[in-house]
């Protein structure tokens, strides 16, 4: 039986553009894309994880806005529960610490990148979404 991961991702979003945070070598899905974030632990809501996750991995702040998607995805090592929401910097600025790479991007352009397949929901929302505002 395998495992579930519950993970929560930060669609971080500054003049317009969405970051996006590539995963390094040494991890699952290595130089996939996704949205910065990680495990959820026990007794913490998701959006406390998204908190603590992106201070951790980002070095700076968030504002949690609302919910954009709830994905499950089952690849080799587990099932991966991801809940995405839009995030706004509130203090410092987003740095790369356990990434290969982080980039701003325009929701347009998000398809371009090779993203883990939980994600992808996710981006098809996203450019929807801010495409049309």
């Amino acid at each position: 039986m395998k495992k579930n991961i519950h993970v929560v991702g930060a669609v971080m979003i500054e003049n317009q553009k969405v970051l996006c945070a590539q995963r390094g070598d040494s991890k699952s899905l290595p130089f996939k894309w996704e949205f910065p974030g990680g495990k959820i632990e026990e007794g913490e809501s998701p959006q406390e994880a998204l908190q603590r996750e992106i201070i951790e991995e980002m070095h700076c702040s968030v504002e949690i806005g609302e919910k954009i998607d709830y994905t499950v995805y089952e690849y080799d090592f587990g099932i991966v529960h991801l809940t995405t929401f839009y995030c706004k910097v509130i203090e410092g600025d987003p740095t790369l610490t356990e990434h290969a790479a982080i980039k701003w991007m325009f929701p347009s352009d998000l398809h371009t990148l090779d993203w883990a397949p939980a994600d992808i929901p996710a981006i098809e929302k996203i450019a929807k979404t801010l495409n049309t505002l």
